[in-house]
């Protein structure tokens, strides 16, 4: 009898082995245990360093285990090029994970899956919003308002340390609102401000252990772990979004069109008869996939904006005689101007590329079976792309590792494009917020180092530029002068 149950015993170890074994021909990756796969072997709450050992013993195509499900992990920017443009078809999808079903119902752009209403969503959201004014003199109206409040509001400060986060997100909060669901809804920004902030708490909750835990792990999805935080979030924003959609609907008669919400039911109604895939649920997820993308990442590029030009007094000073040379008696910049200003934009792009805003992009999966780097990678799988391993490619930047304007300059000290520059991703899955963010973000920090030199407070110790890991990635928190010129 007690070899029975010594062969059953080895039998069912054989059969869990057996399961999370790799598929014939799939990407090489550390040997994983059963039910929680390489949980161990990687420190999720910053699983970047780990990955790079990966890559350098495994290559630029490899794989893990995230629970019982294979994850393969594309490295460097020939690997990630060839994948999200060349085989665009094959690694254009999303994954179903659980944690997205249950947030977003696969709606809207984000995390919808890679189709034909996915096509439509995106391609009708693209020309509203430059109907609307997106990469026009009227956007940067909009944007320009926004920053006389943030500039008022830190010449209150009178050059005391302060912590330039609230300020910084109470004005890029402003404008989004405002393009999204036009001023009178602004009026209430408490709400609209704490629903950004639960936003910001789920984005970085998704990436972090407890949400793969709650992926990987279906029987603890019910208890009351840390997760559960992510749903009451979610609850309370869709809450709020419902009201704005509600009130919406109401005024569509009466109401210009003056925001991108009465745009959309108003392109909505117009195709309703045409089979289209344009309904208010996908407009639902879509608010709320646009807060997401159109804050966190630009108030983190902001941030790391402020705190490198405290760090690096002498780029700031560069970046303020160029401004001021463009100026040339104009009281503001315009976009089109950083066409003339190459340092100035070659900061700005550095700053983008060393602060790695967005270390994965969303996750993406294989839309079908993919034949990859002589690898046979099947249909639904999971794929990340480390875009930290582009924006920091030992092979593609002259200084990968610190932060350099020169990475975009040439010997003339003209500004030089890059291809690895991938921030906002790329192929059919490319940020479809890229202009509009590269606009808010050079307005902004044009109108701060015009108006004030930022000094970092604390001769004593030098800023610290170690990030804080999440979907997005944030600067630690800091206090910062910005002393009114003269």
């Amino acid at each position: 009898m007690l070899h029975f149950w010594i062969a059953l015993f080895v039998i069912m170890v054989g059969i869990l082995f057996w399961k999370w074994r790799r598929p014939r021909n799939f990407p090489p990756g550390p040997w994983a245990l059963p039910i929680i796969g390489n949980l161990l072997q990687v420190d999720y709450r910053n699983p970047l360093p780990d990955f790079k050992q990966m890559a350098k013993r495994y290559g630029n195509v490899y794989s893990i285990f995230v629970g019982g499900d294979p994850l393969v992990i594309l490295n460097g920017y020939q690997t990630v090029k060839d994948a999200l443009v060349n085989h665009a078809a094959e690694f254009s999808d999303r994954p179903s994970d659980p944690l997205f079903i249950k947030a977003t119902n696969m709606k809207g752009i984000i995390t919808a899956p890679y189709g034909q209403p996915w096509k439509e969503q995106r391609r009708i959201t693209l020309m509203l919003l430059k109907n609307f004014g997106l990469g026009k003199k009227s956007m940067e109206i909009k944007i320009l308002d926004g920053i006389k409040n943030l500039v008022k509001a830190i010449k209150d400060m009178e050059g005391h340390p302060f912590d330039p986060k609230p300020l910084i997100h109470a004005c890029i909060s402003k404008i989004i609102c405002c393009i999204l669901f036009g001023e009178q809804f602004y009026t209430k920004k408490e709400g609209f401000t704490k629903m950004v902030q639960m936003i910001e708490e789920n984005i970085k909750m998704f990436a972090g252990i407890w949400g793969q835990v709650y992926n990987t792990i279906p029987f603890v999805r019910g208890l009351p772990l840390p997760f559960q935080k992510i749903f009451k979030n979610i609850d309370a924003v869709q809450g709020i979004l419902r009201k704005i959609l509600d009130e919406h609907k109401r005024n569509v008669v009466q109401e210009e069109k003056t925001d991108f919400v009465y745009r959309y039911l108003e392109e909505m109604d117009k195709s309703k008869d045409s089979g289209t895939f344009l309904d208010e649920e996908n407009l639902f997820f879509l608010m709320g996939d646009l807060i997401a993308g159109g804050t966190d990442t630009t108030i983190n590029t902001t941030l790391w904006a402020v705190l490198l030009m405290a760090a690096y007094p002498d780029v700031q000073a560069t970046c303020y005689k160029e401004i001021k040379s463009t100026l040339d008696g104009k009281e503001n910049l315009h976009y089109e101007d950083r066409l003339r200003m190459p340092y100035t934009l070659a900061v700005m792009n550095e700053i983008q590329r060393f602060a790695n805003i967005v270390p994965f992009a969303v996750p993406h999966a294989t839309k079908k079976e993919a034949l990859f780097c002589g690898y046979t990678i099947p249909k639904g799988i999971k794929v990340l792309v480390d875009l930290t391993s582009v924006l920091r490619d030992e092979s593609q930047w002259k200084f990968p590792n610190e932060f350099n304007p020169c990475n975009f300059l040439n010997c003339k000290g003209e500004f030089e494009k890059q291809d690895a520059f991938l921030p906002f991703s790329a192929g059919p899955r490319i940020c479809l917020g890229e202009n509009f963010a590269r606009m808010e973000v050079f307005l902004i920090f044009t109108a701060l180092v015009k108006q004030f030199e930022i000094v970092w407070p604390d001769f004593s110790v030098a800023p610290d530029l170690t990030s804080v890991f999440g979907i997005t990635q944030s600067p630690l928190p800091f206090k910062v002068s910005l002393k009114e010129r003269k």
